[in-house]
């Protein structure tokens, strides 16, 4: 007999716009236990969306959703989202929960973490329409900045903006997917439905690194 009690979840959030997405989808049908960030040890951020710790406890305040952060070098990031997904099992999770859209590659590491940590494996996102994903994100009132390109397909100018439909066609006009799925850019969701007020920062210079140029958000 289903006593109607909702499955509770755990989600690896890198605070960008799809797993945002996901998450917001998540909580429409689920109890969310825990937010899964994993921690680039060498500069103290999260991976590949460059978060700080500040940033960190703003996003588990306005989302109302308590933090794992998982710090990590290249080399034992699977073992620390796999012992974070312990944590969060012990925590009540049962799900976890994934925003990647068609790399199978991503959803097999995603899998074979779960495998390993006893839990069930959710892609909310999974075989969705890139575009469809970001103009829904949009739709929902999501207000994502753009913390990061590849320089040598993005013109820098892109860089502290909110993501918006003038961005997309301007994505549209440099060739690369509208959803950045293979890193063309990356963001940082700073506002929307699930989030109990904005969060606040201010952009700061822009720093070069190879092929990539990031905005620093203070």
């Amino acid at each position: 007999m289903n006593s109607g009690k909702k499955q509770t979840f755990v989600m690896s959030y890198s605070c960008g716009k799809d797993s945002t997405l996901a998450l917001h989808k998540m909580l429409n049908q689920y109890e969310s236990a825990a937010l899964i960030v994993m921690i680039n040890k060498d500069v103290n951020r999260s991976y590949f969306h460059g978060a700080d710790q500040g940033m960190l406890k703003q996003y588990e305040e306005a989302l109302g959703i308590p933090m794992i952060c998982a710090p990590a070098e290249g080399r034992d990031y699977h073992l620390a989202m796999e012992e974070a997904l312990k944590k969060a099992k012990a925590m009540g999770a049962e799900l976890a929960c994934f925003g990647d859209i068609d790399i199978e590659e991503n959803r097999a590491w995603g899998e074979e973490r779960c495998k390993n940590a006893g839990l069930k494996p959710v892609f909310p996102l999974w075989q969705k329409d890139r575009r469809q994903n970001v103009y829904e994100l949009l739709e929902l009132g999501y207000q994502c900045l753009i913390k990061s390109i590849n320089n040598t397909l993005l013109p820098k100018s892109l860089l502290g903006r909110i993501l918006d439909e003038d961005a997309v066609r301007e994505f549209s006009k440099c060739g690369i997917d509208v959803c950045g799925e293979n890193g063309e850019y990356h963001t940082l969701a700073v506002d929307g439905p699930i989030f109990c007020h904005p969060l606040a920062y201010r952009t700061s210079r822009i720093l070069d690194f190879g092929d990539y140029s990031v905005v620093e958000v203070l």
